[in-house]
């Protein structure tokens, strides 16, 4: 036998393990008895508010009323799918896929869900099916914060956002480049329906023909798929610029109509017919600009100008803030970037949604206009709403200047007259107050809800996913203000 010297065993290495401490038991492959979902959550987590608010609260008659069919197989309960949709368009889960995955490995959406699995496709159909009740939840919801005194119409803010279409800015085509386009394809198909009908001709000798056409191991173009691709392109096409014209003569026949209207009114007449007449006239005579755009992906949407300076293909959400809770009285989509022609509007959906008209209502540079301003006039003596309407956009860090002294001029303008008041102290502190309520409330949506790009194409597509974010940031600001215990006492 041989000698082997001894071998010291190799000790772990690090700090060495303190014996007298007990650790609290874990065993990662113990079994465990399943137990309630109910006793995974906190008592105050939002997925309960949630559930009480949909079983106990909101008013599913209109989706309900849509279910007529007796036959086939029982769909999901409306009530676990509205659950599922505003806990998600509340905490920034809105793909009907990221809802699915979430129901696999999220104990919020498993308890909303009660350990049922609906897939991405039932989720996505049901809210495309009943969009319009949904977007009736904002009214819902806008009921139950006054309920809870959360909405006062003192101070209110109007703004609008841009929110990016489902769709991208390189599927669009300048109404310019549509012309050229369609002469194109309008010249291909003529080729290919004249080497159709050459083919054709020479159907008594298809064999040799097609040998010298295409070579004895060649593939023969399928020209029947050709000229159906370059159809179907070409009614897109047609469409596309149907529409771009369309809305040109539309635009063109409301400035002429304005127009003549406000010439009657200087001259003290009225004659509608005169109106009329003018605006046909000029809708005849309209003429589309060479790069207004049209997209084929979404051809209600538009490309804007968001407020990072860059151009995207978006819609233009508006929504008017109450001062008190920042909760939105009135929210809509247009497909107009400029938000000149949604002043009036907007404040009377307001109006419409609340009961009341506001004491003041603010709003930026981007609705001044001559229109506007005379509506502002009219509001605050047929309303009593006192409107704060910046006429111009100060550089950074300008500070307004203080108003002149004296007597206003008789002779002043409306926009003068309201710069003026502007500068005034009172109106200097009021319009302070517009960016703290509106702007912290685009910024909510976009981060918390995750709502900066719209899933739904189409206007009426936008504005009711615009509108079901709206509705669900109202019920975090009442989950926050009131919780399960104010909800129940509103609903009673």
């Amino acid at each position: 036998m041989f000698e082997v010297e001894p071998v010291e065993k190799k000790r772990p290495r690090g700090p060495a393990a303190v014996v007298d401490k007990t650790f609290r038991a874990f065993d990662p492959h113990q079994v465990l008895l399943l137990p309630s979902l109910d006793d995974w959550l906190p008592e105050d987590h939002l997925a309960r508010f949630v559930a009480d608010l949909v079983d106990e609260v909101l008013d599913l008659g209109p989706v309900l009323a849509d279910y007529t069919e007796k036959r086939g197989y029982p769909p999901y309960d409306p009530r676990l799918m509205v659950r599922l949709l505003i806990y998600g368009y509340t905490t920034g889960v809105r793909s009907s896929r990221a809802i699915e995955r979430r129901l696999a490995d999220d104990v919020a959406f498993r308890f909303l869900a009660a350990g049922q699995e609906p897939d991405f496709r039932s989720i996505a159909r049901f809210r495309r099916r009943h969009l319009d009740a949904l977007a009736g939840l904002f009214t819902q919801s806008l009921r139950l914060a006054r309920k809870l005194g959360m909405v006062k119409m003192g101070r209110v803010a109007l703004d609008g956002t841009k929110l990016e279409a489902s769709a991208s800015k390189h599927k669009a085509m300048s109404y310019g480049r549509l012309i050229s386009k369609e002469e194109q394809i309008e010249a291909e198909i003529a080729q290919l329906e004249a080497k159709a009908q050459a083919l054709l001709a020479d159907a008594e000798a298809a064999d040799e023909a097609q040998d010298q056409i295409f070579g004895a191991d060649g593939k023969e173009v399928d020209l029947p798929g050709e000229l159906d691709r370059r159809e179907k392109r070409l009614a897109k096409l047609q469409a596309a610029r149907a529409q771009i014209e369309a809305e040109a003569a539309d635009k063109a026949r409301k400035h002429a109509e304005d127009k003549e209207r406000r010439r009657q009114e200087r001259a003290g007449t009225s004659d509608e017919q005169a109106v009329t007449d003018a605006g046909q006239k000029a809708a005849a005579a309209a003429r589309p600009k060479p790069k207004a755009q049209a997209n084929f992906t979404d051809p209600d949407s538009r490309i804007m100008k968001n407020s990072d300076g860059a151009y995207i293909q978006a819609y233009n959400a508006q929504a008017v803030v109450d001062e008190e809770h920042q909760v939105i009285t009135a929210a809509d989509v247009t497909c107009n970037p400029s938000d000149a022609l949604n002043y009036t509007r907007m404040l009377v959906q307001s109006a419409q949604n609340t009961g009341a008209h506001p004491r003041q209502a603010l709003v930026d540079a981007g609705y001044c206009s001559e229109t506007n301003l005379e509506a502002a006039r009219d509001r605050q003596l047929a309303c009593g709403t006192d409107t704060f309407m910046a006429t111009g956009r100060l550089a950074h860090d300008e500070q307004v200047p203080p108003a002149p002294r004296g007597r206003i001029p008789k002779d002043a303008t409306l926009k003068e007259r309201m710069a003026r008041k502007l500068r005034t102290k009172t109106g200097r502190k009021a319009y302070s107050r517009r960016k703290a309520i509106v702007e912290p409330v685009f910024g909510q949506i976009m981060t918390c809800q995750n709502g900066r790009r719209l899933l739904l194409r189409g206007e009426d597509g936008a504005r009711g996913e615009w509108r079901l974010l709206a509705a669900c940031h109202n019920l975090r600001k009442i989950f926050r203000h009131a919780g399960t215990t104010g909800l129940a006492a509103a609903a009673s």
